[in-house]
């Protein structure tokens, strides 16, 4: 076949992970492996996977931590995945451990939402199974048992990490605007937070890997406005200040291209109506999700203290 034919014309490419083709046509060079649920033997947390939305395919993976002599229910902790968007899962070797982690530390049930990725389906589409993943939630709360007998639902957390960290900023700018009527979300957590903006500033001035970031977010989501869509550019969101929480978190790393984002963040939350307070974390010499890919070094258990703290802290 003729290496310019639309067939094999490259549109966009995201190395190691994703090919998409002019013709639509998207091609992984590398698959996701499936880690099942289970009891971790060294955390003693439980998990198991449920169906949300069966003509989807839409799933989760639900998180126990074993618990002595507990007197009362325990927070929820909601988590997104990161991936660009179109890359990893909820039950992948990168999160499934992370997220074992956290809920051991944290001494939290949590429910890690296994969205739809790009590019075959496109966005807006991981926003909308993230809500629905939310709906079923609040309709599970006393159906699903790890829910119904272990779960305080006047304390609900949002998290995620990078493009996971964006959808959680985005579902809790949505529960602001339209309240999920018996979850009451107390805090959002966002790891080193995909945002953008169509005028580049501080590091991201000749940055190339912003530069792919840009292209990254235009091929997952074709129909997007651009870098200053409210989806990726929260100050262009006519409802940020609607964020339907009173505390945040925001971790950023030093190396990371989306830390100047972070920050900005940070300091337009503080500005605009919202009332709430903001907590902000960085990690020295770090780059994106380091924590992820080294979670026995002493900035990731730094970064682990600080959620933790961050979940447990009653305000």
């Amino acid at each position: 076949m003729d290496s310019g034919s639309k067939t094999d014309a490259i549109a966009f490419e995201f190395p190691p992970y994703l090919r998409i083709y002019k013709n639509g046509r998207a091609k992984r060079t590398q698959e996701v492996e499936f880690i099942p649920p289970s009891i971790d033997l060294v955390t003693g947390v439980s998990s198991k996977d449920v169906v949300i939305e069966p003509e989807t395919g839409l799933s989760a993976r639900l998180y126990l931590p074993k618990v002595k002599d507990r007197l009362s229910k325990l927070p929820l902790l909601i988590y997104f995945h990161g991936g660009g968007f179109c890359t990893e899962s909820a039950f992948s070797p990168l999160y499934h451990p992370y997220v074992d982690s956290l809920v051991a530390e944290a001494k939290v049930v949590a429910i890690s939402v296994n969205y739809r990725r790009a590019p075959e389906h496109p966005l807006p589409m991981c926003y909308e199974d993230s809500w629905t993943s939310l709906k079923w939630v609040v309709s599970q709360s006393k159906e699903e048992a790890w829910l119904k007998d272990n779960v305080d639902f006047t304390r609900v957390f949002l998290a995620g990490d990078s493009a996971g960290a964006n959808i959680a900023h985005n579902m809790a700018v949505r529960a602001g605007c339209s309240a999920l009527n018996g979850l009451k979300i107390n805090g959002l957590v966002l790891i080193h937070p995909h945002f953008a903006g169509v005028e580049p500033f501080k590091s991201e001035i000749g940055n190339f890997g912003v530069k792919i970031a840009g292209n990254l977010w235009r091929a997952v989501y074709p129909l997007t406005t651009g870098l200053d869509d409210p989806f990726v550019n929260p100050d262009k969101d006519p409802n940020f200040s609607r964020l339907g929480c009173k505390r945040v978190l925001v971790c950023i790393a030093e190396k990371d291209i989306f830390r100047d984002r972070g920050q900005f963040y940070c300091e337009n939350l503080r500005k605009s109506r919202w009332d709430g307070k903001v907590e902000f974390m960085e990690a020295e010499g770090e780059n994106h999700v380091f924590h992820l890919y080294n979670p026995t070094c002493k900035r990731a258990k730094d970064l682990m203290k600080c959620v933790v703290s961050f979940i447990n802290t009653s305000e």
